[in-house]
């Protein structure tokens, strides 16, 4: 069994601090059309060369009827700059519009199988998850991509059809988990395609 959720599996549930200031539940973010979660963080270059498509990436959404809502899931001891009163600064700073939700304890990020920042999960509006991966295939520079697969996920999702591509692997730093060494993964992660895909730098 895969560790990420698969293709057409329910939307975990979730009750999570906001920094709305309130626990916040899947249902608090559902959308009319169609919900997108994802795992983001900080410090990760893979999500700062990935911010200014986020922004448009939730204008677009919102006016579609499309709810996004970022979960922060990374250990904080060695990585302080994702705990969350720096996301929520940083999201001011940056003027994010999304709501951050802290999943201190990791365990929505197993729940959903979460295995690098950024990490897309996008749910119909019947909470199916019908594409789960990366936005594009050049999340640190948004020069060197060429693909769109989160944006045709959506597409097909609009349409009515299921997503000619329903799983891509996520490209990025992978989640930092407690008392695990620093690019630990879980056992069942998959990582071909992005061992194929990665740049020659490698993920912090």
């Amino acid at each position: 069994m895969s560790f990420t959720l698969e293709t057409g599996a329910t939307a975990p549930e979730f009750d999570l601090p906001g920094s709305n200031g309130r626990d916040v539940r899947f249902a608090d973010v559902r959308g009319a059309n169609g919900t997108l979660i994802f795992f983001t963080c900080n410090h990760c270059p893979y999500v700062v060369g990935s911010e200014a498509r986020m922004k448009a990436l939730f204008e677009r959404c919102q006016s579609l009827g499309i709810t996004m809502t970022a979960i922060h899931s990374n250990e904080t001891k060695d990585h302080p700059e994702d705990d969350f009163p720096a996301v929520i600064a940083r999201a001011r700073e940056m003027d994010f519009k999304w709501l951050s939700l802290k999943d201190d304890k990791q365990l929505i990020a197993r729940e959903y199988g979460a295995e690098r920042t950024p990490h897309y999960f996008l749910f119909d509006k019947e909470d199916k998850l019908v594409y789960s991966g990366r936005m594009d295939n050049s999340p640190r520079d948004a020069s060197k991509a060429n693909s769109d697969e989160l944006e045709d996920a959506i597409a097909d999702m609009r349409g009515g059809r299921p997503a000619k591509v329903p799983r891509t692997d996520a490209i990025g730093c992978n989640i930092k988990w407690w008392d695990r060494e620093k690019h630990w993964m879980p056992k069942d992660a998959c990582d071909l395609d992005y061992l194929n895909l990665r740049e020659s730098t490698s993920p912090a």
